[in-house]
């Protein structure tokens, strides 16, 4: 029985499908796809919104905003009528060598929230701590409860 010459290919890296990955870009296909739809004709949507918690206590509204990365400096927190808006920049880090995947978002961000009552905006206090922003937006005095003894 003859022998057939077998050549040798180098071997290939296996390619690994990961679903996980695959299910994230399609989200942002779809995050870019319903924001092209309902913005209006010549806005441009740059940036992203930060996941944050509002929170209600008698006195007043509590807003924590994750901004991992994010220094003081880059942070602008302005309130206006009912409206608290918390604008900044997530900076991308120099890094030597090759970037084999990015899944931190970098660039500017906005989070934005209307409050339910009137507030005080004299008295707003923030203050960035481990990657997260809280917000204490004092409510009104005429919005706050009272409790009224019963005689």
């Amino acid at each position: 029985m003859a022998r057939v010459p077998t050549r040798r290919t180098a071997e290939l890296a296996p390619v690994v499908w990961d679903p996980f990955e695959e299910l994230h870009r399609l989200s942002r296909q779809m995050s870019r796809m319903l924001e092209d739809a309902f913005l209006p004709v010549g806005a441009a949507y740059e940036g992203f919104t930060p996941a944050a918690d509002v929170l209600e206590t008698e006195d007043a509204y509590l807003v924590e905003v994750e901004l991992p990365g994010v220094k003081k400096g880059d942070v602008t927190v302005e309130v206006s009528g009912q409206r608290l808006v918390v604008r900044g920049e997530r900076r991308a880090e120099e890094r030597k060598g090759i970037l084999r995947r990015r899944g931190r978002v970098t660039g500017t961000f906005a989070y934005e929230v209307d409050f339910p009552g009137e507030v005080d905006v004299d008295h707003v206090e923030a203050e960035l701590s481990d990657g997260v922003l809280s917000v204490r937006v004092p409510k009104a005095g005429k919005e706050r409860p009272r409790t009224i003894t019963v005689k």
